[in-house]
C-alpha cells in the first residue's frame, strides 16, 4: 500500500499541476468553457455566468496548489479530501457532458490537449481510482520537509499562481496553443490535405418486404432489396479530418470578404468580440495606432460580433477611420483573449498580436 500511495501521489500531483498550469496560462479561455457549462442548454446555472472568470481563476489555482501540497506531503487530510471532492465533481461533469453530448471539449487541458467527452470521463475515472488509493492510504502520505518549509513552498506557489494569473490577464497567454498563434497562416489553417481522412457514414435503410419492415445497413450503397423503400437513417461512425480553423469569416452585408482580406500584405485587424464588454478607454489608443498604421500603408478593418449600430456609435465617438465586419463571437474569442485587441497580418500570416495594454509594442 505504501508503494501504491507513492505512485498515486506522484501521478495525481503531477497531473493536477500540469492541468492547472495549462489553464492558468489562459484563465480567460477556461472561463469561456465555464460559461458554456453554465448555459441554459447544459447545466442551466446562468446565475454563475458573470462570475465565470473569478471561478476559473480559483479552480485552476486550487488545482496547482493541491498538486504541490500532495507532492510535498503537506496537510494530507485536507489535500486528499479536497482532491476527492474535486474529482468526484469533475467526473460527474464529464459523464454528463459525454452521455448527453452537451460540451464537446471539457477544457481539462485548455487548448493544449483536446479530449473528447468520453476520453475526459475515462481520464477522470482513472484519476478517481488513484485518488481513492490516496484517500484510503493517507496515513502513508508523509511530508518531505518540516512544517516551516512546507508552509513556505505552499505560500510561494500560491503567490506565483496569483502573479501569473494577473500577468496573462493583463497581457496575453504566455504560450499560445490556439491555431491563431503568431506565425500561423490562417489560409493554411483552413485547408484540408488531399490525403486527409474522410468521414465514414453508416446508412440504415428501412424497407417493407412482404408486409414486414426490415432494416438493411450499408456504408452508402443502395441495397438490392425487393421491397418498398420507407426511409433511411444516416449515422457518422468515424469523423473525418477537421482543419484547425473551420469557422473563420469576415462578413459585411452577408458577403464574406475573408479570402480577399487575407491576401493583403499589410493588414491590421482590430478585434472587439463584444463591444458592450470592451474596455472603452482602449479605443482612444486604437484610433491613434490605426491612424499610424494607415500612414504606413496598412489596410485596417474592425472585426466584431456586435451590431452595426453599436459599431457606428463607436466609430463616431472615438473617430475611428475604418469599418467593422462581422465575425462569429466564439471565433473572435479564440483568436485573441483581449477585448479589444490588434493583429498585424501579412498575406494571412499573423505577425503581431497584442492586448490593449500592449499597443505600444506594435511595430509598423
Amino acid at each position: 500500500m505504501k508503494y501504491l500511495v507513492w505512485i498515486s501521489r506522484i501521478i495525481v500531483g503531477a497531473l493536477f499541476i500540469i492541468s492547472g498550469l495549462i489553464k492558468l496560462n489562459d484563465p480567460m479561455g477556461f472561463s469561456f468553457k465555464l460559461e458554456e457549462y453554465f448555459s441554459p442548454s447544459v447545466l442551466d446555472l446562468t446565475i454563475f455566468t458573470p462570475l465565470a472568470l473569478e471561478i476559473s481563476i480559483f479552480v485552476v489555482i486550487a488545482e496547482v496548489i493541491l498538486g504541490v501540497l500532495l507532492l510535498v506531503g503537506f496537510k494530507p487530510k485536507f489535500t486528499v479530501w479536497s482532491l476527492l471532492l474535486m474529482i468526484v465533481f469533475f467526473t460527474f461533469l464529464t459523464f454528463y457532458s459525454a452521455y448527453f453530448n452537451k460540451v464537446t471539449d471539457c477544457g481539462c487541458f485548455g487548448d493544449a490537449i483536446k479530449l473528447t467527452p468520453w476520453e475526459s470521463f475515462t481520464k477522470d475515472v482513472i484519476l478517481l481510482v488513484f485518488i481513492l488509493v490516496l484517500f484510503f492510504g493517507r496515513k502513508y502520505i508523509t511530508p518531505l520537509f518540516n512544517p516551516k518549509i512546507n508552509w513556505i513552498i505552499g505560500g510561494v506557489a500560491l503567490l506565483a499562481c496569483i502573479w501569473f494569473a494577473n500577468h496573462v490577464l493583463a497581457h496575453l497567454p504566455s504560450v499560445d496553443f490556439r491555431p491563431y498563434k503568431i506565425g500561423a497562416n490562417i489560409q493554411e489553417g483552413m485547408s484540408v490535405p488531399e490525403d486527409a481522412p474522410k468521414p465514414v457514414y453508416e446508412y440504415a435503410w428501412r424497407f417493407k418486404v412482404n408486409g414486414q419492415e426490415q432494416i438493411y445497413v450499408t456504408e452508402g450503397d443502395y441495397p438490392s432489396v425487393d421491397g418498398e423503400f420507407i426511409d433511411v437513417e444516416t449515422t457518422e461512425i468515424q469523423a473525418g479530418y477537421e482543419p484547425p480553423i473551420h469557422d473563420f469569416t469576415i462578413e459585411q452585408e452577408g458577403q464574406d470578404y475573408a479570402a480577399e482580406l487575407l491576401e493583403e500584405d499589410k493588414l491590421v485587424m482590430v478585434i472587439a468580440y463584444d463591444m458592450a464588454k470592451s474596455d472603452m478607454d482602449a479605443f482612444e489608443d486604437v484610433a491613434k495606432v490605426t491612424a499610424k498604421a494607415k500612414e504606413k500603408g496598412y489596410r485596417v478593418v474592425g472585426m466584431s460580433a456586435s451590431s452595426n449600430d453599436m459599431a457606428n456609435r463607436l466609430i463616431s465617438v472615438y473617430g475611428l477611420d475604418f469599418e467593422f465586419y462581422f465575425t462569429d463571437e466564439t471565433t473572435l474569442k479564440t483568436i485573441v483573449r483581449s477585448n479589444p485587441a490588434i493583429l498585424v497580418l501579412n498575406k494571412g500570416t499573423i505577425q503581431q498580436k497584442v492586448h490593449y495594454n500592449d499597443f505600444d509594442e506594435l511595430d509598423f
